[in-house]
């Protein structure tokens, strides 16, 4: 008899584990989403897989190209509250 708490599960003759529908309400794992495995000294370890791949600012840096000279603070400060007032007013 498993303890209080303790959910079980059983693997399919085509390797498949059906996670308990109160773990995956919990965690917001709705179908279709992607999980990482990871065998561990413990167990086997689920985790929601990251929807993009890590980036580091080098590897993107410099990859849209640039209209003359950079803009102040100021000027993009100005420019966002512009365009938010643009879409404001669209509603």
């Amino acid at each position: 008899m498993p303890k209080p708490g303790r959910l079980t599960t059983k693997v399919s003759t085509k390797g498949q584990v059906i996670l308990p529908k109160a773990i995956r309400q919990q965690r917001r794992w709705d179908p279709g989403t992607h999980l990482t495995v990871e065998d561990t000294p413990e167990g086997v370890l689920l985790k929601a897989a990251p929807l993009f791949a890590p980036t580091q600012p080098e590897h993107v840096f410099g990859s849209l190209p640039s209209n003359g000279p950079p803009k102040t603070l100021d000027e993009m400060d100005a420019s966002i509250i512009a365009e938010a007032k643009r879409r404001h007013a669209r509603d």
